[in-house]
């Protein structure tokens, strides 16, 4: 099942702020060497890399004089704005002993949820790898309105996979890969060493919030694995303190938990709308809409739609339930949220068009 990343081909490396930070906060020289070794051995082999790294907030903390990661938005967006420079200087001086240049990408939703920016992002990612430069992308906490969730990163780093058309996504974390039980209580932990990203286990491991990995916890990796799957790309899920991880990742050695893509890939745009376009509300489907949507790769029509949740206008993203609240699909809805409440269950006739057309909509099952 696994293979290894043939020479050119692209490996996106996430780390966490875990795996970053020391205890009582600031940034650990050890776990930013591991990274900086980790990154270097994929370029070194052949293999361009990109780093999608965490710890801005954390790097901030002694500089403020800050003993503990602050719990309100102005806080946090301060100490990641101090800390994003720090962050990058120790890259930058580590890389530079390497003779490796870094450069900094920061984004955030808004620019990955507007289309032209978002192909942008592409282009300055192509370019710096095209320099061999080594980019290193976090999410930009300073501006960021949301509030800033540990975890965000992995989800980041499947959309940077798919930015740069990436060979393998690498995420490397507190353990040393995903386990059946929590290795903490449970001495004997199954490590799951490969997986499908259909597999229940996953959504079972969700569900039940399995180990450790790292303060964005099971969910956040199983959704990015997932996101970079539908782009046919693989996940190895792996320990960050193994300096040899992410290289033995790529060479298609069984190191941590490999979770296999999906057999066909989406296209670019379709990509976009899945994962970086976001969703304004919720259509709720019946299942002859199901039906149609999954297996005869229809439209979704106004007959078929049972219910709308949340506000949104016509040409925002929208995701698609069935009827036991099962995500089927996300798409770009041509009808405004009032419109489509008015709507719902009557024939196309008397509606128009298509509420959701199927060149604007990606099935997710």
């Amino acid at each position: 099942m696994r293979a290894p990343v043939p020479a050119g081909g692209r490996v996106v490396v996430k780390v966490g702020s875990s795996s970053l930070a020391t205890p009582d906060g600031g940034l650990d020289p050890v776990g930013v060497a591991r990274a900086v070794e980790q990154v270097s051995a994929l370029w070194d082999s052949g293999r361009p890399a990109v780093l999608v790294s965490s710890g801005a907030v954390a790097a901030g903390l002694p500089d403020l004089g800050l003993a503990e990661r602050p719990s309100d938005i102005p806080g946090l967006q301060a100490a990641a704005a101090v800390g994003q420079g720090r962050l990058m200087e120790r890259y930058a001086a580590a890389f530079g002993e390497r003779e490796r240049v870094v450069g900094q990408v920061l984004l955030t939703k808004d620019v990955l949820a507007n289309r032209p920016q978002y192909l942008h992002a592409r282009e300055a990612l192509e370019r710096l790898l095209g320099y061999s430069v080594v980019p290193i992308v976090n999410e930009n906490d300073t501006v960021v309105v949301d509030e800033l969730r540990l975890g965000d990163n992995d989800r980041l780093a499947a959309i940077v996979s798919h930015l740069v058309g990436a060979s393998l996504l690498v995420i490397l974390t507190d353990t040393a890969g995903l386990y059946a039980s929590d290795p903490r209580l449970d001495a004997d932990a199954e490590l799951l060493t490969a997986v499908r990203h259909t597999d229940e286990i996953l959504d079972e491991l969700i569900t039940d919030g399995t180990g450790p990995l790292g303060s964005g916890g099971v969910a956040t990796k199983v959704a990015a694995a997932r996101m970079a799957a539908w782009s046919g790309i693989p996940t190895v899920i792996a320990s960050a303190t193994d300096a040899a991880a992410a290289l033995a990742a790529a060479d298609g050695a069984e190191v941590g938990t490999w979770v296999a893509p999906h057999t066909s890939k989406l296209s670019s745009r379709k990509l976009w709308i899945a994962f970086g376009l976001p969703a304004a509300g919720t259509v709720v489907v019946d299942e002859g809409a199901v039906d149609a949507l999954v297996n005869g790769g229809r439209s979704l029509l106004a007959v078929g739609v049972s219910a709308v949740r949340g506000r949104f206008d016509a040409w925002d993203g929208v995701e698609i339930e069935d009827p036991s609240g099962r995500l089927i699909a996300k798409g770009i809805v041509g009808i405004g949220s009032s419109e489509l409440h008015d709507a719902a269950g009557k024939h196309s006739s008397e509606t128009g068009g298509a509420v959701v057309h199927r060149d604007d909509l990606v099935v997710l099952i």
